[in-house]
């Protein structure tokens, strides 16, 4: 009855954590590195609000050396995502501060993009690593000085005649060391906007001095031709609309059809992506001046002023003046008959 009795097995022993294989799961086969890695926080690694694209790019931006070009069109060239994407990425990292890019003019004129990458955000710069610790190669720390003995100090020998007894040496303390001063603070760089030129206004449309139902339809008719001879110059019923009055000045000018037509569709870029704008720059910029009267090509001699010809508005007959009117003949039975 003394004997105490034990009626439910013993529990088994948990194994260790240490030892212990997951049933399921991730199984992790490390091995330690010993040069040539990167440390990253599990912060980023194990971020909820960015992307993989996202933390892979940190991951590959922090592994790189200073002065390292990070643009978009190289990191699309080294890796099989689009420039889109990338961009997308960059702005994910600089929304959760991981990453800083700004425009800075240097002191040739030249403005660049300055990009600082942080691998912990929110941290100050005396908490970040040490570059040695970042590539894998730890910074032996500096020996401290061994603390010297004091100096002895000669005992005075006890006098015969004293009774006391000799006092021993203070031991001197020493100096405790310095803290080391904290960096200054670096300025933040200003964002300097380039200059840019100022914009031109584009020259209006040609408009013809009266556009006459005849100009309407010939100006309509050539636009709307077009496109059998171009199959790229298609245009909507708005633009030929838009367009007729450029046209008819063409037209009022004497410029035969077929030359507007060749002017219009002549070495046309490609891909053409705008063919009405194309067809307004080509209107305006191009349009030719109006055909000189027979007077203007009549040759003169130097330091002769010719006089035009006038017919007379009463008899019909020809006289010289500079405006129409009345002969001289005319004039005179008019001044007699008053």
């Amino acid at each position: 009855m003394g004997t105490q009795q034990i009626t439910a097995p013993p529990c088994a022993p948990s194994p260790a954590s240490g030892d212990a294989t997951p049933s399921s799961g991730v199984i992790h086969a490390n091995v330690r590195h010993a040069a040539g890695f990167t440390v990253i926080g599990n912060h980023l690694a194990q971020h909820r609000g960015l992307s993989l694209t996202a933390i892979g790019l940190a991951a590959y931006i922090q592994s790189l050396p200073a002065g390292a070009r990070i643009g978009i069109k190289r990191l699309a060239d080294r890796f099989p995502e689009s420039e889109s994407r990338i961009a997308a990425a960059l702005r994910e990292l600089e929304a959760h501060g991981y990453l800083h890019r700004s425009r800075v003019r240097l002191a040739d004129g030249r403005v660049v993009t300055r990009t600082v990458s942080y691998n912990q955000p929110g941290a100050t710069a005396s908490t970040a690593p040490a570059p040695e610790q970042r590539t894998g190669r730890t910074k032996p720390a500096a020996p401290l000085p061994a603390p010297q003995p004091p100096p002895r100090e000669s005992a005075a020998e006890p006098h015969p005649a004293s009774s006391e007894a000799p006092q021993p040496p203070v031991p001197q303390r020493m100096p405790e060391p310095r803290p080391a001063p904290a960096p200054e603070p670096r300025p933040a760089p200003v964002f300097v906007p380039a200059p840019t030129a100022p914009r031109t206004l584009p020259q209006p449309l040609p408009q013809p001095r009266e556009l006459t139902p005849e100009l309407h339809r010939a100006a309509a008719a050539i636009l709307a031709d077009l496109r059998r001879h171009e199959p790229q110059l298609v245009l909507s019923e708005h633009d030929i609309q838009a367009l007729i009055p450029g046209v008819a000045t063409w037209l009022e000018r004497d410029a035969h059809p077929d030359t507007i037509r060749h002017v219009l569709s002549n070495d046309l870029p490609v891909p053409l992506k705008h063919p009405a704008k194309l067809l307004r720059h080509r209107i305006t910029t191009l349009l030719p001046p109006p055909l000189p009267g027979a007077e203007d090509l009549a040759p003169t001699r130097p330091g002769v002023i010719v006089i035009p010809l006038q017919n007379c508005d009463r008899c019909d007959r020809a006289f010289r003046s500079r405006h129409p009117g009345h002969c001289r003949d005319c004039r005179s039975d008019l001044t007699t008959a008053a």
